[in-house]
């Protein structure tokens, strides 16, 4: 009976389905973004994040263990992404602190007119569905707006030991108000397709900071 040679075993390393590698991690999460900025959490398929980016759904379950756990992930990326702009921006030492704040208004308006006011603020979309959200996705919400605060806050305390504002203004009040009205202007800009909103939003909030009194 004839015998058959044993079969040798492939050189190099064995061949890769791709799940473990960090690029498909980054893929999903990149398109994560893209869709959250944009519609939001309900509006969010695993469906329609495996069409857009050409991955098989073992791909996406050998990352994430559910949907809610890639809106976090996207979440964190984001949270990472946004709060380095802001430390570049705010933290400017070669610019007046307040136009530092201008330049960050006029930056994102600049950004959110190249994708034609399609995507929002990824933070505001998930908050508007705060009610649908588990808690933890909640808390940390409102953990990252308070993250964004403390900036604006040491921004503002900056104009103060410049003298460009008066040494009575409540740096965190007017922090924590800057970010109510962004999420509002955010959406404005969004439904009008115009960078006017955000703009009127930024002048009202530079002028209102020498008149503390009307707060």
């Amino acid at each position: 009976m004839p015998t058959h040679p044993p079969q040798r075993r492939p050189r190099g390393r064995p061949r890769s389905t791709g799940d473990d590698y960090p690029d498909t991690r980054q893929r999903l999460l990149r398109c994560g973004l893209e869709r959250l900025t944009e519609g939001g959490f309900a509006a969010l398929t695993v469906d329609d994040v495996l069409k857009r980016t050409g991955l098989p759904k073992g791909s996406f379950y050998h990352q994430f263990e559910s949907k809610e756990a890639f809106a976090a992930a996207a979440l964190e990326a984001y949270a990472d992404y946004f709060a380095a702009k802001l430390g570049r921006h705010f933290g400017n030492a070669g610019r007046p602190p307040l136009d530092r704040i201008r330049d960050f208004i006029d930056d994102a308006a600049t950004s959110l007119a190249r994708h034609a006011f399609r995507r929002g603020c990824l933070v505001g979309n998930l908050g508007q569905e705060a009610s649908t959200l588990d808690d933890s996705l909640r808390l940390r919400l409102e953990a990252i707006l308070c993250d964004w605060e403390g900036q604006l806050a040491n921004c503002l305390a900056d104009a103060v030991a410049a003298g460009q504002l008066p040494s009575g203004v409540d740096c965190r009040a007017f922090a924590h108000l800057f970010w109510i009205g962004w999420e509002g202007a955010i959406l404005r800009m969004r439904l009008t397709r115009s960078p006017a909103p955000l703009q009127a939003f930024g002048n009202f909030f530079i002028a209102s900071l020498t008149a503390p009194a009307i707060v």
